[in-house]
């Protein structure tokens, strides 16, 4: 879970997962502590105790006398994750349309502020974060959306390494966002449960040619 950015371990973890976890360069290297301290403007301690909650959550690897290394997500990691991800955005699409309070309109002006940053991979894939916990938020589970938040690190990493691999991949993600909205705003669920498979199916499919 994402603690609340009190105190020097918890600005670091956030620092961490929002910032370092999510750069593709550092994916397969060790993490240097005295750099994180000097960014986040604490000492090494709080840093070492972010890294411990970040192993907890298996986001990094700590290693005896080396410290925490950042270990690349294989092929079946990737494909499980895409499956998660798609268990509960389907979930909260189904569920938000029951209850009446699909995020169709909100969604769809993260989609325009998405088209005004595509040339900024990093922004447009925290744009498309958010786009997503967006809607699961909508579904009114707290549970679920803590285990959501949870994916988001590996959510922009793998969403920034999609676009380095396709000139193409950003305006895919604009239609198939679109799509997902679309079908929310005409009550069709069933609609927006296959459009957001259709758009975690392409960017897993082009994570795993890589």
């Amino acid at each position: 879970m994402r603690s609340d950015g009190g105190s020097g371990r918890d600005r670091a973890y956030q620092y961490l997962r929002s910032t370092v976890l999510t750069d593709p360069a550092v994916s397969g290297t060790f993490i240097n502590e005295q750099a994180v301290a000097t960014s986040v403007g604490v000492s090494r301690t709080p840093v070492r105790e972010a890294l411990l909650m970040l192993a907890a959550e298996d986001l990094v690897q700590l290693v005896p006398h080396r410290g925490a290394f950042v270990t690349p997500l294989p092929g079946r990691q990737i494909a499980e994750l895409m499956q998660a991800r798609a268990v509960i955005e389907c979930w909260a699409a189904t569920t938000s349309l029951a209850a009446g309070r699909a995020p169709a309109a909100e969604m769809a002006r993260l989609i325009e502020r998405q088209r005004e940053v595509a040339d900024d991979a990093r922004a447009f894939i925290d744009l498309d974060s958010e786009f997503h916990a967006l809607l699961v938020g909508a579904a009114d589970n707290s549970v679920l959306a803590r285990l959501y938040e949870t994916l988001r690190a590996r959510h922009v990493l793998l969403g920034v390494v999609a676009l380095e691999r396709s000139d193409d991949r950003r305006r895919e993600v604009l239609a198939e966002h679109q799509e997902i909205v679309d079908a929310l705003a005409a009550g069709d669920a069933a609609g927006a449960e296959a459009a957001i498979k259709r758009h975690l199916d392409a960017t897993g499919n082009m994570l795993m040619q890589g």
